[in-house]
């Protein structure tokens, strides 16, 4: 492992004056942020009165992040490149706010903050201040797709940034903290993914400081011979940055940068002249130490190259005027007075290495990505339909028939190559495998002679991993291009907590005007809860719709498509979204058709409707209504109904069936939200309500609550009851199945009981028997497999 003397001096004189110049003034800043309420500029002595209240922020990660930016901005300069800046240790926001106000693309977003002495005033003080901006690299930051308020995503979102670019090349700084989560692990994999002939490249630094909030970090005490057998092993070519010396630091890292540009610009240039081995991506390791140029000792205790040094290294300013006094010689140390002129902005010598335009990395467009954002050459899902004579007549396989359309779209993106279909492993298993008619997986690795559709320059991106498939998509969509991302609905829970970091994400960005809009991020969720034959009781749960539903109203959408067409309808209407999550829950199995395409288009654009093909007496009041949501409860509630013709031939029964799950909510909670009168107008005000749905039934509850007939809203949905067995068995397990709700029907609706007492008996019966022939023969009643409506 080599170290920062052990390296050739690549900096002139100049250069390492102004590197070092840009680098302090970065570090002054940063500290500026966490302290400064006043006196940006030291031109008086400090006083309590200039120190914040409440002292907040991350000093320990920040110098290190200022010195790497510093070195790239020399890099760029020096080759004209297009880099991105991924920040992924957490709270790193002092330093790139810092960084991206010495540059100007800061103040270009946020004119009050200029590069003057106000505007110096203005970014120390909105700095962790309420109202102002968080310690982490939230949107409000030029150049950033990653916040780091969650640690482990930011080398998945580089990768998915560099997919299909490239020229671009994203620096991601990992923190040693962030390099232990299980997804920041996993992300190491993703060069096995990277084409370098179509794509970018991606320049993993990790950062070892040595310590998170109060441990030591692993990868920083492991030997170092044992890190480099790591890495190597990931199929890296590792490079060394190592020591505390400023002027040693810098050549070192100078060098260093230089030979990991060549050996990209090597790789690049001999894939793209035709050979097809798979290359060992650079990867830069730096160590420095934690909180690097701040105080070495307070209160007689080590700070610098400590844990001490993570958040505040000087605690308690304001009340300890020792404290004071160290606060204000450390901020000397940089010497503002050789960095900033007498207005309070740059030096030409802080600037000098720093790119101009679009080069900046705070202003590279594809951190924008709406800037750069096309439409989708969608085809007409109309195209894709299938044929519907009569509702229930036919059956289809939902995806199926969208990874028809799906194929396509991928024929028609051909030449631009900006959409993408990612998941774990299940892109067949979900019925989406005619895209492999256009396009392959994928896949940079070995290919042995039994393997189908693996192509380097496949874009059906497959891990199994969703957390790696969530980043990859995330980073993809940030930087100005679609996708949909294709899981098992079980298992998408998995990145339950990075949707919600993307929805704050976007809830925030849509109230920044320079933030352009970006494609939706949709999910497609399928092999669904009622459709675990053989998985069981391991693969059965609905619940991420209940989490997404919690989320923020601007930003959350979710569809349950009854049938194929209506599938297809929603599908193109998700892809033609912007700075939205929608979630599709449709299953994989054949499955009536109910709707022709112009009615499937038109039940999409409503939400809600009413069947009135399905519904008795529709001229008048219905006594009941059945309502449903999803595939699976919209097959019970029609054939529900279609007993109750049978056998209550006199009951008005209305029929109503929700695609769009937001409907429900009133108009001023969602913005798909029914007024008052309009869910009266479907759901009655005082009649009784027999709602099956495909997930836990009392979302359904809470999404209505304060609607004028809640109280005679009764819901049936997936209550944790299951296990391995078939697909009708699943719904008489959670009482969801056509024979308990025509006997909900019977017991809700006035009168009903004592005259209907042998229909309840006979549903009952039914379902009995149903039990006695899964015991005895392993299949479902004959007479449930039959969809046909009529």
């Amino acid at each position: 492992m080599s170290t920062a003397t052990e390296v050739r001096a690549a900096l002139s004189e100049d250069e390492l004056s102004q590197v070092d110049a840009l680098w302090r003034a970065a570090n002054y800043l940063s500290a500026g942020q966490i302290y400064l309420l006043d006196n940006p500029l030291l031109r008086e002595p400090l006083r309590p009165e200039h120190i914040k209240p409440r002292l907040l922020g991350h000093w320990g990660t920040s110098p290190g992040l200022n010195f790497v930016y510093a070195h790239l901005n020399r890099l760029i300069r020096r080759h004209d490149l297009d880099m991105m800046f991924v920040t992924g240790p957490g709270h790193g926001g002092p330093a790139l706010l810092a960084n991206t106000w010495l540059e100007g693309s800061y103040p270009e977003v946020a004119p009050e903050a200029g590069q003057d002495a106000d505007g110096m005033r203005v970014l120390f003080r909105q700095f962790s201040f309420p109202g102002g901006v968080p310690s982490h690299v939230a949107p409000q930051v030029p150049g950033s797709i990653h916040e780091g308020g969650e640690l482990g995503y930011s080398l998945a979102h580089a990768y998915g940034a560099a997919f299909d670019n490239p020229d671009l090349i994203v620096a991601c700084v990992i923190g040693d903290g962030e390099a232990e989560t299980g997804p920041l692990a996993t992300s190491w994999h993703a060069n096995k993914f990277l084409d370098p002939v179509h794509d970018g490249a991606v320049l993993p630094i990790l950062h070892l400081n040595g310590y998170k909030i109060a441990n030591p970090t692993v990868l920083s005490r492991i030997p170092g011979a044992e890190l480099d057998e790591l890495l190597r092993g990931y199929g890296y070519a590792p490079h060394y940055v190592t020591g505390s010396d400023p002027a040693l630091m810098h050549q070192a890292m100078a060098a260093t940068l230089d030979d990991v540009h060549a050996r990209i610009r090597r790789i690049q240039d001999e894939a793209r002249g035709g050979s097809r081995e798979r290359p060992r991506w650079p990867v830069l390791v730096l160590r420095s130490p934690k909180g690097w140029t701040g105080p070495s000792t307070v209160d007689g205790k080590p700070v610098e190259g400590t844990w001490r040094s993570h958040q505040v290294p000087l605690p308690n300013v304001r009340g300890n005027p020792e404290h004071l006094r160290a606060l204000e010689a450390w901020l000397r140390s940089y010497r503002p007075e050789e960095l900033f002129d007498r207005d309070g902005g740059p030096k030409p010598e802080v600037t000098a290495l720093v790119p101009r335009g679009e080069r900046r990395m705070g202003a590279n467009p594809h951190a924008n990505g709406g800037l750069l954002l096309r439409p989708l050459p969608l085809p007409d899902f109309a195209a894709h339909a299938v044929v519907v004579p009569e509702p229930g007549a036919s059956s289809a396989e939902p995806t199926r028939a969208l990874g028809r359309y799906l194929k396509e779209l991928f024929a028609n993106d051909a030449g631009r190559r900006d959409f993408r279909l990612f998941g774990p492993d299940e892109t067949a298993s979900n019925r989406l495998d005619a895209v492999y008619d256009v396009t392959a997986k994928a896949w940079q690795a070995e290919v042995e002679p039994a393997d189908e559709h693996l192509a380097t320059d496949g874009r059906v991106v497959e891990v199994l991993s969703e957390h790696l498939c969530q980043g990859w998509l995330e980073g993809y969509l940030l930087t100005g291009r679609h996708g949909l991302f294709s899981c098992y609905e079980a298992f998408v829970h998995i990145v339950d907590s990075m949707v919600n970091q993307h929805i704050k994400w976007l809830r925030t960005a849509r109230g920044i005007p320079w933030r352009r809009p970006v494609a939706s991020l949709n999910y497609l969720l399928t092999s669904h809860v009622w459709r675990q034959d053989h998985n069981g009781f391991s693969h059965q749960d609905p619940g991420f719709i209940d989490h997404v539903a919690n989320k923020s109203a601007e930003v959350v959408r979710v569809y349950l498509p009854p049938d194929t067409n209506t599938l297809l309808s929603v599908a193109e209407h998700c892809l033609r979204s912007r700075d939205y999550v929608n979630v599709i829950v449709a299953g994989k199995n054949e499955t009536p058709n109910w709707l022709g395409p112009e009615q499937a288009a038109l039940h999409c654009a409503r939400g809600a409707g009413i069947w009135e093909w399905a519904s008795t007496f529709p001229e008048r009041e219905p006594d009941v209504v059945l309502a449903c949501a999803g595939d699976a409860p919209t097959m019970e509630v029609l054939a529900a109904a279609k007993l109750l013709r049978e056998h209550l031939p006199r009951l008005a029964v209305r029929v109503v069936n929700v695609v769009d799950l937001m409907r429900l909510q009133p108009d001023t909670e969602h913005p798909h939200g029914m007024t008052g009168w309009e869910f009266d107008a479907l759901f009655t005000p005082d009649r009784p309500v027999i709602f099956a749905y495909h997930g836990y039934p009392w979302l359904i509850h809470r999404l209505a609550y304060r609607r004028t007939n809640h109280a005679e809203f009764h819901v049936r949905g997936y209550k944790e009851h299951g296990t391995t067995t078939t697909p009708f068995d699943m719904l008489v397990l959670n009482d969801m199945d056509r024979f308990q709700l025509v006997i909900d029907v019977i017991d809700r609706v006035p009168g009903l009981a004592r005259t209907a007492a042998p229909v309840r008996q006979a549903m009952t019966e039914a379902r009995e028997r149903h039990h006695r022939w899964i015991r005895e023969h392993g299949e479902d009643l004959p007479e449930v497999r039959d969809w046909t409506w009529s």
